[in-house]
């Protein structure tokens, strides 16, 4: 959450505080049940969440964790991803969705994405599939496309490429819960799925969060496993290595409460202030594109400039009007220095380079006032 003040108007690139006055004596009544219950760890409000959080996505399982950052490494351990597998990527992303295939001994494979929606371009992955199978050692195991700032990948063509060479999906919707395609909620695409529950993400705790949708049974018996030590009957009967990765019953508590406004309002309000930023802004940036039959959740309101220079001079004179924003993202997944002992080709990423140069974040969520909304339009028109 950033903010920015001047005397007493404030405005917030994500107002969590405004949420939570609205919502205030709901959140802390279910904080106060869970004191005075006191089973911190494991209570009836998780098992609560994970049904209508599977419910809601349209799946059989979900699993909660403790971070979005988990839940894919969890289910990458659970399909036995290791040294000499390869994992598909986009390279315009967030760097946990690379880091947890490296974390688990494997080779990320970063692919270039498109340049109207941000998502993973279905036809240079299917390229880079071929080049691994031809001019590496590796064994193409999975790809892990990303809902990008609130809207589905393609997954369709994916889904479709991922088949014809005996790939697993792996939904990273960490950004993506709410959004759909043709009615399919995200978080139900590919053979397994994650989300976060990160603060400003679209349905957010108070701290760390995560969850695994999927509807593989073995598949969710298993997380259900690996997340607590590894446990059998009992965490005290391991029958396999594990990890420690549980949501707190608070947060739980909380996320029932805010789930409930995301469903009643929430989503259709920051939809709202997206279509009027669009309305007002298309001739002066290029908006964000949300395709046919797709509907996002607007994790972030993401518009491109020109050039470097242009998106660098707007930021400036938005901060100088104390109207926050952010870049997402400034280095592309390829250029990262954790990721300098993989060998890539700068122009195989000519989409994502020019991305990093000219995107720029506004200001979005539920609670944006109509006349925060005509201030940042405002700065926007006067400074492109």
């Amino acid at each position: 959450m950033h903010q920015l003040t001047l005397g007493m108007i404030i405005l917030q690139f994500r107002d969590l505080q405004a949420q939570y006055v609205q919502y205030k004596t709901q959140i802390d009544a279910a904080i106060q049940q869970v004191l005075l219950g006191t089973n911190f760890i494991e209570g009836k409000e998780v098992k609560e969440l994970e049904v209508r959080l599977a419910d809601y996505v349209g799946v059989k399982h979900c699993i909660t964790c403790a971070n979005g950052t988990d839940a894919l490494s969890l289910v990458l351990m659970a399909w036995g991803i290791k040294e000499g597998d390869a994992v598909f990527v986009p390279d315009f992303t967030f760097f946990a969705t690379g880091e947890v295939v490296s974390y688990c001994g494997a080779t990320p494979i970063f692919v270039d994405v498109c340049q109207d929606t941000f998502n993973i371009d279905p036809t240079k992955l299917e390229h880079a599939i071929i080049n691994t199978q031809n001019e590496t050692n590796l064994t193409p195991k999975v790809v892990i496309p990303v809902d990008l700032f609130g809207l589905p990948a393609n997954y369709p063509e994916i889904e479709a490429i991922a088949k014809k060479y005996n790939l697993l999906v792996l939904e990273d919707g960490a950004q993506g819960f709410g959004g759909h395609l043709n009615g399919k909620k995200a978080c139900s695409f590919g053979h397994a799925a994650t989300t976060s529950f990160f603060p400003a993400k679209p349905l957010g705790c108070y701290g760390d969060g995560g969850a695994i949708f999927t509807n593989d049974d073995q598949l969710a018996e298993l997380l259900r496993s690996i997340k607590i030590h590894g446990k059998g009957a009992d965490k005290y009967d391991n029958v396999r290595i594990g990890v420690n990765s549980r949501l707190d019953t608070i947060q739980a508590a909380i996320l029932n409460v805010k789930l409930d406004a995301f469903l009643q309002h929430e989503l259709n309000d920051v939809n709202r202030v997206a279509q009027q930023y669009n309305h007002s802004l298309k001739d002066s940036v290029i908006i964000p594109v949300i395709p046919n039959g797709y509907y996002s959740s607007y994790a972030q309101y993401t518009i491109q400039l020109k050039t470097k220079k242009e998106r660098d001079y707007l930021q400036s004179q938005l901060k100088q009007h104390c109207i926050p924003s952010m870049i997402y993202y400034p280095i592309p997944m390829h250029k990262q220095l954790a990721f300098s002992q993989l060998q890539f080709n700068n122009r195989d990423f000519k989409v994502t380079n020019q991305l990093c140069n000219t995107v720029l974040s506004l200001p979005i969520h539920p609670y944006l006032t109509n006349e925060d909304i005509q201030k940042v339009i405002k700065i926007v028109q006067q400074n492109t």
